[in-house]
């Protein structure tokens, strides 16, 4: 989850992935990361609409040009450094957490920050 993370936060963060151009990315955008597992994870992205793009069959990962309304739903909800944590802190041992799971939990964290909940 944390190069999920990475990912939506690079695309947000470029201002030229606004739907009119396509970025691949490779290891050298996400150092420690083979390819395999960076198109994987954009993979993922794709099927859980929370980026949009193309798939091409001569690049080396799918390509992304912006993110998606959902996409922009839950970056809000992990892209603070420590609601992140807290969320990371609570699936520690688990070895597999759905993605809504991740989303719910980070909900109730931020909430909890900005005094939304008891």
């Amino acid at each position: 989850m944390d190069l999920i993370r990475e990912i939506l936060l690079r695309v947000n963060a470029d201002p030229s992935l606004d739907g009119s151009r396509f970025d691949v990315f490779d290891p050298s955008d996400f150092p420690g990361h083979p390819q395999a597992e960076l198109a994987y994870h954009i993979d993922l992205l794709f099927e859980a609409g929370f980026v949009k793009g193309l798939e091409t069959l001569d690049a080396p990962a799918p390509a992304i040009s912006r993110l998606t309304w959902e996409g922009h739903e839950f970056l809000g909800s992990i892209s603070d450094p420590s609601v992140w944590e807290k969320v990371k802190q609570q699936v520690a041992g688990i070895p597999t957490v759905a993605v809504s799971v991740i989303w719910e939990l980070a909900k109730a964290e931020l909430k909890k920050k900005l005094k939304l909940s008891s």
